[in-house]
């Protein structure tokens, strides 16, 4: 059974890993060589110790290993992977359901995410619905919602 905790010391490496492992691995499906390469070259260990420092961020733990991340701030989730080996097992839901209670609890009526090509199904899965679509420096991105109430 997976485990959500905070970010911590020392999990920079490991997240940027998977970040990195999924972008190559499976948004490569749904997006060009060079936006992958892109994404990938802006996720460095740095950059997710930056992103923790602005954000409030989570780990998924599966037997003592980080499988799993996601972000948020208010009622924005960010950076939501799961490693791809990880993958289908109710992670990414259980991390996603953690970020909507803290976000509840807080008093936000909606959840707002931005999701990829490739992430774009799971959020509509699990009852988010499109706002609007918009290209980025990372390619198409659709801006969703969920009700929280």
């Amino acid at each position: 059974m997976p485990t959500i905790r905070p970010f911590g010391t020392g999990d920079a490496d490991v997240v940027a890993g998977i970040i990195v492992r999924c972008l190559r691995e499976v948004n490569s499906r749904d997006y060009p060589p060079d936006i992958i390469d892109r994404m990938c070259a802006h996720f460095t260990p740095g950059t997710v110790e930056e992103l923790a420092g602005t954000r409030q961020m989570f780990v998924a733990v599966v037997d003592g290993e980080v499988v799993g991340t996601i972000s948020r701030d208010g009622n924005r989730v960010y950076t939501m992977f799961v490693r791809p080996d990880a993958a289908g097992r109710g992670i990414g839901r259980l991390l996603l359901r953690h970020v909507e209670a803290l976000a509840a609890a807080d008093g936000h009526d909606v959840m707002e995410t931005g999701a990829s090509i490739t992430g774009h199904g799971f959020y509509q899965r699990l009852g988010y619905h499109d706002v609007y679509r918009v290209d980025t420096d990372f390619g198409l991105n659709y801006i969703l919602r969920r009700a929280l109430r």
